[in-house]
C-alpha cells in the first residue's frame, strides 16, 4: 500500500543569493503580478478583437466562443494539476515553465493562418495560465508568510491584473485599428520575458514535496467533462437543445464528471484533494468564485458583441466603452484589503458580491438605441463589485489550508472561477446566437440571480471565518 506521507525538500531563499529580503520580495511580488497580468490581459484584449478575428477568420458567434472557452477550458482543466506540480517539484520551476509556454503560445496565435490553428494556440495559452496562477499565488504565499502583509501582496497582485483587464480594451483596440488583430497577442512577449527574468533572479523556490505521481485519470476525466459541457451548450445555441449532438455532450459531461468524483475519492494521490472541502469555509468561498465569474466574465463577451454588432462601434471605440469599467476595478482591489480589515472579509465580499448584481440589474433596460452613458454608471457597478470581492476571497481561502497545500487550494479557486468562465461565456453566448436583445436581458437576469447566491454563500461562511 502508498503511503500519503509526504516529504519536503529544503529551498534557497533569496537573500542568500544577494538580494535584500525586503528587494526580495517587492520584486517577487512584481513577477508574479506580471504573471496573473498576463493572463488576465489575454481576456479583454481578445474579447476587443473578435469581431475584427471574426470578419479575418470566417465564423459566427459559436467559432468566437470556442476562441473564448479553448483558452478558459484549458485553463480550468489544467490549473489543478499545475498547483499540485508546483507543490511536488517546487511553484518557482513550474512558473517559470508556464510563462515560457505562454510566450511561446502567444506568438503562435499572432501567425495562426486559421480560426482552427487559433484555437489550438488559445488551447495551449490556457494551459501556460494554468500553470502560471496558482503558482504565482503560492510564490506570493512563501514570500509574504504574515497575514496581514500577504492579504495586501494579494491586493498588488489582483490590482496588476486590475491594469491589465482595463489595459487590454484600450490597447487592443489601438492595437486592431493601426496594426490588426495579430498585434495584440504579440504584446505578450516582452512581458514574458521580463517576468521570466525577474522570477529567476529574485524569487525563492517553495518546499517540495517528495510525491511525484500524477492523477492522469482525473486529469483526463477533467478535461472531457468540462470541454463536452461547454460544447454541448455553445453547439446549443446553434444547432437547438434538442439535438441529438446536444443532449450526448451534456450526457457525456454527466458521466465524466462521475467519474472524475469517483476516481479523486480512491486516488492515492488526486489532484483534487476532495478533503479540502471537508473545510467549510473553503468549500463555500471556491464555489463563490465559480458563481462571480459565470456573471461577469460571461457579460463580459455579450458587451463586446452588444457595442461592436449592436451599436455598430469599431474595435477602438469598443475599448474605449470597457475601459472605465475596468479602471474602476484597480482603486477598488487597492482599497479591499482595508475594507477587510475593519469590517471583516466576509462582510466584504458580500457588499461586492451585491453591488455586482445591482450593476447587472439595473442594465436589463438596454435596448439596441441606448446611449452609452444611460449604462456608464451600472458597468462601474459590476466591476466595482468585483474589485471588492477578490482579494479577501482569495486571501480568505488561501488562509484556510496549511502552507504546504497552498498551490493545490490556488488552483482550486482558479479552476472554480475558470470554469465559471466557461460556463459564464458559453450560456450567454448561446443565449444571444439568436435574438440578440432577448438574449442579453436573460443573460443579465441569470447573472443578478447568481451574484445574489453567491452573496447568500459567502453569508453561510461568515460563522465560520468568526
Amino acid at each position: 500500500m502508498r503511503s500519503n506521507t509526504v516529504k519536503y525538500e529544503p529551498f534557497e531563499p533569496a537573500r542568500e543569493r544577494g538580494a535584500r529580503p525586503g528587494l526580495a520580495s517587492s520584486l517577487t511580488l512584481a513577477a508574479m503580478s506580471l504573471g496573473y497580468g498576463v493572463v488576465q490581459l489575454d481576456v479583454t484584449i481578445v474579447n476587443t478583437a473578435l469581431n475584427a478575428m471574426g470578419e479575418a477568420l470566417g465564423g459566427g458567434v459559436a467559432e468566437l466562443q470556442w476562441v473564448v472557452s479553448a483558452y478558459t477550458i484549458s485553463f480550468a482543466a489544467f490549473i489543478l494539476t499545475a498547483g499540485a506540480l508546483g507543490d511536488r517539484i517546487g511553484a518557482k520551476r513550474v512558473f517559470m515553465a508556464g510563462f515560457a509556454i505562454f510566450t511561446a503560445a502567444s506568438l503562435a496565435c499572432a501567425l495562426a493562418p486559421n480560426a482552427a490553428a487559433l484555437i489550438g494556440a488559445r488551447l495551449l495559452q490556457g494551459l501556460a495560465a494554468a500553470i502560471l496562477v496558482p503558482n504565482s499565488l503560492a510564490l506570493l504565499n512563501h514570500a509574504y508568510p504574515d497575514d496581514k502583509r500577504r492579504g495586501r501582496a494579494v491586493a498588488i497582485w489582483a490590482a496588476g491584473a486590475s491594469c491589465a483587464l482595463t489595459a487590454g480594451p484600450f490597447l487592443g483596440g489601438g492595437l486592431i485599428a493601426t496594426v490588426g488583430w495579430r498585434a495584440i497577442f504579440l504584446v505578450n512577449l516582452p512581458i514574458g520575458l521580463a517576468g521570466l527574468w525577474l522570477t529567476w533572479r529574485y524569487a525563492d523556490e517553495t518546499a517540495r514535496s517528495s510525491a511525484r505521481e500524477i492523477d492522469l485519470p482525473g486529469q483526463c476525466a477533467a478535461i472531457g467533462a468540462l470541454g463536452a459541457l461547454a460544447g454541448a451548450i455553445i453547439e446549443g445555441g446553434e444547432l437547438g437543445w434538442s439535438h441529438p449532438a446536444v443532449i450526448a455532450g451534456f450526457a457525456v459531461a454527466v458521466v465524466l464528471g462521475a467519474l472524475f468524483v469517483w476516481n479523486e475519492r480512491r486516488a492515492a494521490q488526486p489532484m483534487l484533494p476532495l478533503s479540502l472541502f471537508e473545510n467549510r469555509l473553503f468549500a463555500l468561498t471556491s464555489s463563490v468564485g465559480l458563481l462571480v465569474n459565470i456573471a461577469i466574465y460571461g457579460l463580459i463577451f455579450v458587451l463586446s458583441l452588444y457595442f461592436q454588432r449592436v451599436n455598430g462601434l469599431s474595435a477602438w471605440q469598443t475599448g474605449l466603452a470597457f475601459v472605465p469599467m475596468l479602471a474602476a476595478v484597480l482603486p477598488v482591489n487597492l482599497a479591499a484589503p482595508r475594507v477587510a480589515e475593519r469590517i471583516g472579509p466576509c462582510m466584504t465580499m458580500i457588499i461586492g458580491a451585491l453591488l455586482s448584481a445591482l450593476g447587472c440589474l439595473g442594465l436589463l433596460g438596454v435596448a439596441p438605441d441606448t446611449s452609452y452613458w444611460a449604462i456608464f454608471i451600472q458597468m462601474i457597478m459590476m466591476s466595482a463589485g468585483l474589485g471588492l470581492l477578490v482579494p479577501p476571497l482569495t486571501s480568505t481561502l488561501l488562509g484556510s489550508v496549511e502552507k504546504a497545500r497552498s498551490g493545490i487550494a490556488a488552483g482550486v479557486l482558479n479552476a472554480t472561477r475558470q470554469t465559471g468562465s466557461v460556463l459564464g461565456v458559453a450560456l450567454f453566448g448561446s443565449l444571444i446566437a439568436g435574438d440578440f436583445m432577448s438574449g442579453m436581458h436573460v443573460a443579465l437576469i441569470i447573472a443578478t440571480v447568481v451574484l445574489c447566491l453567491a452573496a447568500a454563500a459567502i453569508w453561510r461562511a461568515t460563522p465560520a471565518r468568526r
